[in-house]
């Protein structure tokens, strides 16, 4: 109690002039309501197609729309689509396009715009090219119907077009889509509840949305990321405020309105404050964590030398820097998240096995011969910044050459996209999150697809694991799914596409006299169905 009384004097002696900047970023117009949210990260990539980053998920949703969005008990529910059916084989989908859909410049979302977002999509996220490996046509039926062919009955297919997390199939104009290679989208115009100012947007300080008034929602009651998106302020400001007491000072002044990631440390502090509430999001804990290894390049190019990391990591250090409350954490060696059905944690004495000294002696038999790893440290992220801090302390315990270069988390998602060796601008370890709800099964998982030049950052590359997970797709029963599963577990553990530290629960604070109709989700949040009191 005395540590909380000690913070709480500090959180109100704190910088007035921060608290200022805050209030003079938003210059909202005259009687317009306006919710003023902090948030995890600033909004640095308009691309929702283009990165893992949980912000551009975020900024995602509230531009654009999906065909489909998982509801409360993560079953996937029609949301641009207004009707579908499905062949008795199974292997042709019919989606017809509700009435009403336009974007943001007025004109309409037909199946074109459909089809090449899912192309352009279908080309980028992991979870979209397993299901896209057995599609064998997109067809336009006209201009609100479009048919799905596959080659063999995949079963997640529905799942996979209402997947949450990152790397979400927004829909976007069918020109942007088109948008050649690795390029970026720099447009922001979808069809969603909210449209964003792009003239008024500063990264490093706010990103501004405004309702979009030609939106029609859907009837039912929202349920996660499923039912109405009803955009019920006028204006959004997703303000940057990297210093987590500044963001807390922002809440109990009323200063903004929402803390989307408060620290743990600082909930006690709010949950005694008045007119702030202190939530939980979701039934599913909201993230784990993630150490990224790069396959291509040596040490960690052979399997033996990335399981000699798994010495390093001692969960409860790690959730202890960053969480501090076992309330809200639990260790975790599966690499599907655990709390949920096909949970796994086979080979856990090995992966729990903490002894950096093991570490070294393994990593030397690998090959090592003590050349810098390149650790990319985000200096400037909440939960990643520690965590990075924690791996590094244990790496040099163990008396491994360790190049941290330290920048900030929008150039940690910049140069983690690079395949040049770490002394050419590349990278050999970077720590990240994800959602939960992201990891559900190994089919939606990502992080695990081992694809080689087409997997995810660090591209692992093993024709076994990605055979699994594409079998896990056609299995045929929940039991028949988790026996799957297992393999996996198991062969992930040999061929190492990460390192887990755990997984917790994200809280969430909003002001309560200021604000109500919050749509409770895991790990990417949303802001339609919130009002302004008063």
């Amino acid at each position: 109690m005395g540590r909380t009384k000690s913070v709480f004097r500090g959180v109100l002696l704190g910088s007035v002039s921060a608290l200022f900047l805050v209030h003079a970023a938003a210059t909202p117009a005259s009687g317009e309501s306006v919710l003023r949210a902090s948030m995890h990260a600033d909004v640095r990539t308009l691309d929702p197609h283009w990165t893992t980053q949980t912000i551009a998920g975020i900024h995602g949703m509230l531009v654009y729309d999906t065909l489909f969005g998982v509801d409360d008990e993560l079953v996937p529910k029609p949301q641009m689509v207004g009707d579908y059916k499905i062949s008795d084989d199974r292997k042709t989908y019919t989606f017809t396009l509700r009435e009403g859909l336009k974007f943001h410049d007025g004109t309409p979302v037909t199946t074109n715009d459909v089809i090449a977002s899912l192309k352009r999509w279908g080309a980028k996220d992991q979870a979209a090219r397993a299901m896209m490996g057995y599609v064998s046509a997109l067809e336009k039926v006209d201009e609100r119907t479009f048919r799905m062919v596959l080659t063999e009955p995949y079963g997640l297919v529905l799942d996979t077009l209402g997947k949450t997390g990152t790397m979400v199939p927004i829909i976007m104009r069918e020109k942007d889509a088109k948008t050649e290679g690795n390029a970026q989208v720099t447009e922001a115009i979808g069809s969603g509840p909210f449209r964003m100012l792009k003239e008024q947007w500063v990264p490093g300080s706010k990103t501004v949305y405004v309702k979009n008034a030609d939106y029609v929602p859907r009837k039912e009651a929202p349920s996660g990321f499923s039912g109405a998106k009803v955009p019920r302020v006028d204006r959004i400001e997703l303000l940057w405020i990297a210093d987590a007491q500044t963001r807390m000072q922002a809440l109990i002044a009323g200063e903004i309105d929402f803390l989307e990631q408060p620290s743990v440390d600082f909930v006690p502090i709010l949950e005694q404050t008045p007119n702030v509430k202190v939530i939980r999001t979701g039934s599913v804990d909201s993230h784990w964590g993630t150490i990224r290894i790069n396959h291509l390049h040596p040490p960690f190019d052979k399997p033996e030398a990335r399981q000699a990391l798994y010495h390093l990591v001692k969960q409860e250090d790690f959730l202890q820097t960053i969480v501090g409350n076992p309330q809200y954490y639990r260790v975790c060696y599966s690499f599907i998240t655990c709390g949920t059905a096909y949970a796994d944690e086979t080979g856990k004495e090995q992966v729990g096995d903490y002894n950096p000294k093991k570490a070294l002696e393994k990593l030397k038999a690998a090959g090592y011969k003590n050349e810098p790893i390149s650790v990319l440290a985000a200096t400037d992220h909440h939960t990643i910044t520690p965590a990075s801090q924690v791996l590094l302390a244990s790496m040099r315990a163990a008396g491994i050459n360790v190049d941290a270069v330290s920048i900030d988390w929008g150039s940690v998602v910049a140069r983690r996209a690079k395949r040049e060796k770490p002394e050419a601008g590349g990278w050999n370890i970077f720590v990240t999150t994800s959602s939960g709800v992201s990891s559900l099964n190994p089919a939606l998982n990502t992080w695990l697809g081992a694809g080689c030049e087409k997997a995810n950052v660090g591209w692992p590359c093993d024709e076994e694991l990605d055979r699994l997970r594409a079998q896990f797709a056609f299995a045929g029963s929940v039991e028949e799914r988790k026996q799957i599963a297992r393999k996996i577990q198991e062969r992930a553990v040999h061929v190492v596409p990460y390192i887990i530290f755990g997984q917790w629960t994200q809280p969430l604070a909003y002001r309560s006299d200021k604000i109500d109709g919050i749509v409770p989700v895991t790990g990417t949040t949303v802001f339609w169905n919130i009002a302004k009191k008063g």
